[in-house]
């Protein structure tokens, strides 16, 4: 075969597949003009016909104008009959042609009409909607398109369910279909198709599961249905009840996990060298600022940025506690109401400093996209991503800190100092630099603890003083300079919270938990773990 002629039967090749898809493209076009001019009709039957024309030649621009539809966003322009859409109709606004998505402004809101829509119709598009969802490729489409038809399940629907049971291949859609299935054959004549629907019903958590059972049984005369109906809803309730606990659990663990940040520094410095720090609530606004300024020098990464913004809040916050140490405490130690005094008057210098630099008003952090989001469990219990990432970050702090204290020279310098000051110094260890490193390092830990306030909440010069009660707590509570006690603590102390909040309301939860304390200290004065040595004999 010559070059020629290879080359001729490749062009005729070529030829015989476009010929298909000029036909297709030219049948598309066909459809969307007819459906164009009778969804411009005022006849609520001819916009039925092209509702239905669209669905059954499965036109590529169907779902996009199935949506338009139910959002109220799809227009027509009395001048060309074009179909647009138009998210703001204001004059000036863009609206957008669905032939060619070319823009054209709103000169006249009069020549733009809105294509509107009857329940009978706005039942139709919803189910060619969960039609294309259920046909879709995505099993979390297919899955949200299923929960979708749960409140309104009618004979179409039902319908459509089963012949996409048949082919449903993931055995999470094909679960929630189960669902739907008996919530349509809930009401069927037939008693035992109805006791069967029943039993699938009562070991599901779907909201729309719990309110087809509670009209069942309110509705049905059959007295053994009903009594399999009640029984089923408190099967329901039960298992919606744990896992509320189960959520109350994990946001006390989370706010457990603040205070246990915002109090493991304070463990530190307050443990190992008898100081009552007022100002470590401004060291944790510290690190929160300084996540802020990091991200303003970074803000097309703000994941990046979060992740540079803890080394760089530590090195600000023990920087900074490091000057106060050599500069003030130094000259008080033994003296703790001094340095409360002193550390007081520094918080108020540190909070004026930042207003003067940043202004009075909170500032916002933004959260990287990798922590923003839900982790769903079941219909009934959905984890929040960012506070997962909180627990998980306090925990890698905990263990981080205790690594330094039991691995490293100054981690044993500082036991040393704590355990015995005279005999550390007899033994070399120059104890002024082990005070002075000792409480650079619980202040860097509070700046660690501002970088994850700077995820819950806004940024101001009072962040602070929201949370230096509650670190104090915390560390007597525990025992003053345990590490593990400080953990146990600020856990139980934050489920303790959350539990309390739902009856008695977040102030009074608090009230009592510091009431709680106070009569735990009374029995034991020394915390759950007492520190041995120094810090314990004084």
């Amino acid at each position: 075969m010559t070059i020629r002629t290879f080359g001729g039967f490749c062009l005729l090749c070529l030829l015989f597949l476009l010929v298909p898809l000029r036909a297709s493209a030219a049948g598309d076009e066909a459809v969307y003009n007819e459906a164009a001019k009778l969804l411009t009709s005022r006849s609520f039957d001819e916009k039925e016909q092209a509702i239905r024309l669209l669905a059954d030649n499965n036109h590529p621009q169907t779902k996009q104008l199935m949506t338009l539809l139910m959002e109220s966003r799809l227009y027509f322009n009395k001048k060309d009959d074009g179909l647009y859409q138009i998210d703001d109709y204001e004059t000036d606004k863009p609206a957008i042609s669905l032939l060619n998505n070319e823009p054209v402004a709103i000169e006249k809101k009069r020549d733009f009409k809105k294509i509107t829509l009857n329940n009978q119709l706005r039942s139709l598009v919803r189910q060619i909607q969960a039609e294309i969802g259920l046909k879709s490729p995505d099993l979390s489409r297919r899955l949200a398109a299923v929960r979708e038809m749960l409140g309104s399940m009618d004979e179409d629907a039902l319908a459509l369910i089963r012949k996409a049971y048949a082919k449903e291949d993931s055995a999470t859609v094909r679960e929630v279909m189960q669902i739907a299935i008996a919530i349509g054959e809930l009401p069927a004549a037939d008693e035992a198709r109805a006791r069967d629907a029943v039993a699938t019903l009562a070991g599901s958590l779907e909201p729309d599961a719990r309110n087809a059972l509670t009209q069942f049984a309110g509705s049905t005369d059959n007295a053994a249905l009903k009594a399999a109906a009640e029984k089923a809803l408190a099967e329901i309730e039960q298992r919606a009840r744990f896992y509320g606990g189960v959520e109350t659990l994990y946001f006390g663990l989370s706010l457990g996990s603040v205070l246990v940040l915002a109090g493991i520094g304070l463990a530190i410095t307050f443990g190992v060298m008898g100081v009552i720090n007022m100002a470590h609530g401004e060291l944790i606004m510290l690190g929160a600022y300084t996540t802020y300024v990091i991200q303003q020098l970074m803000p097309n990464h703000i994941g990046l940025s979060l992740i540079v913004a803890i080394p760089c809040a530590f090195l600000v916050s023990a920087l900074v506690g490091i000057a106060i140490e050599r500069g003030v405490i130094r000259f008080l130690y033994g003296r703790p109401l001094e340095t409360l005094l002193a550390t007081f008057g520094i918080s108020l210098v540190l909070q004026q400093a930042v207003r003067t630099i940043f202004s009075p008003l909170n500032r916002s952090v933004a959260t990287p996209e990798w922590m923003s989001g839900l982790i769903e469990i079941n219909p009934v219990l959905s984890l929040t991503t960012s506070r997962l990432y909180i627990i998980a970050f306090c925990l890698l702090v905990f263990f981080a800190l205790l690594l330094v204290l039991k691995r490293t020279s100054l981690g044993l310098q500082v036991r040393a100092v704590s355990q015995n000051r005279a005999m550390a110094r007899a033994m070399g260890v120059r104890s002024e630099w082990v005070d002075a490193l000792t409480f650079g390092l619980g202040s860097g830990v509070a700046g660690v603890a501002g970088v994850a306030l700077s995820q819950l909440t806004n940024v101001g010069p009072n962040l602070g003083q929201s949370y230096i009660i509650d670190s104090f707590m915390v560390v007597v509570f525990g025992g003053v300079g345990n590490l593990w006690g400080t953990l146990v603590a600020g856990l139980s102390l934050g489920v303790a919270n959350k539990v309390l909040e739902p009856w008695a309301g977040a102030v009074l939860a608090k009230i009592l938990v510091l009431v709680f304390i106070i009569l735990f200290i009374q029995k034991r004065p020394r915390g759950l773990f007492p520190q041995r040595g120094r810090a314990a004999e004084g």
